[in-house]
């Protein structure tokens, strides 16, 4: 991955950001051509603190008989990623350019038992359902054990050991003050909502650019008679 040292977050902040999105697209060679599966992921550790990416694919994709466990493989998540226009800029002589974050992750997978693929499915869905609270987790206990054991087996459960963690979060860190405030201010006003996304997380960024502008909505959003 090409990251430039201003936009590059610490290896604690790119591995929060995968496990927290959850989704990405894995990517392994077959001796011949690049082959590749979007898919759902949990990231879990090692004793040795290691990170692992856990996931499953269809028993006829094309990965699962690439999973030798020597090969290098790239697990590649992105984040909400956005178009910025020059005309945007408080400063003239401006490019357009694209906002984004990503992480890859890189390194040997192996296959799963089927032990291992019962604990990560539970495990996948539990993550997923938990975005839905407060609705009632759905649970693999739901499901009759004679069709739960059918959809196992024709699915495949590999894990993937990180060696390797890269991330670029380009979210205008080496612009000014003014048109990094600027640019954030109208990703927050776009419809998608990517670009909402981006302009939080900018606010993050250099929260203390953002105070006034705080201080003002609170003011506006405050009933009248209540300030003094």
């Amino acid at each position: 991955m090409y990251t430039p040292p201003m936009f590059k977050p610490d290896r604690a902040a790119s591995l929060a950001f995968a496990q927290a999105r959850g989704f990405g697209t894995v990517c392994a060679w077959d001796g011949n051509k690049p082959v590749a599966s979007a898919l759902p992921f949990c990231l879990d550790y090692a004793d040795d603190g290691t990170p692992c990416a856990v996931f499953h694919v269809a028993r006829h994709n094309a990965l699962a008989g690439l999973a030798d466990g020597t090969s290098s493989w790239l697990m590649a998540v992105n984040g909400a990623d956005a178009y910025v226009s020059p005309d945007w800029y408080a400063s003239p002589d401006q490019v357009p350019t694209w906002l984004y974050q990503a992480v890859h992750l890189t390194g040997t997978v192996r296959r799963q038992s089927d032990d291992e693929l019962g604990i990560h499915l539970d495990a996948l869905s539990g993550k997923f359902e938990a975005w839905l609270a407060p609705k009632p987790p759905w649970l693999s206990s739901k499901m009759a054990a004679g069709r739960l054991d059918a959809m196992k087996k024709a699915i495949v459960g590999l894990v993937m050991t990180v060696e390797s963690v890269e991330g670029s979060f380009k979210l205008n860190q080496h612009k000014s003050d003014v048109d990094f405030v600027a640019i954030a201010t109208a990703l927050a006003g776009q419809e998608e909502a990517a670009a909402t996304v981006l302009a939080r997380e900018m606010r993050g960024v250099r929260p203390q650019l953002f105070e006034s502008q705080a201080t003002q909505l609170g003011a506006k959003t405050t009933p009248e008679g209540a300030m003094r």
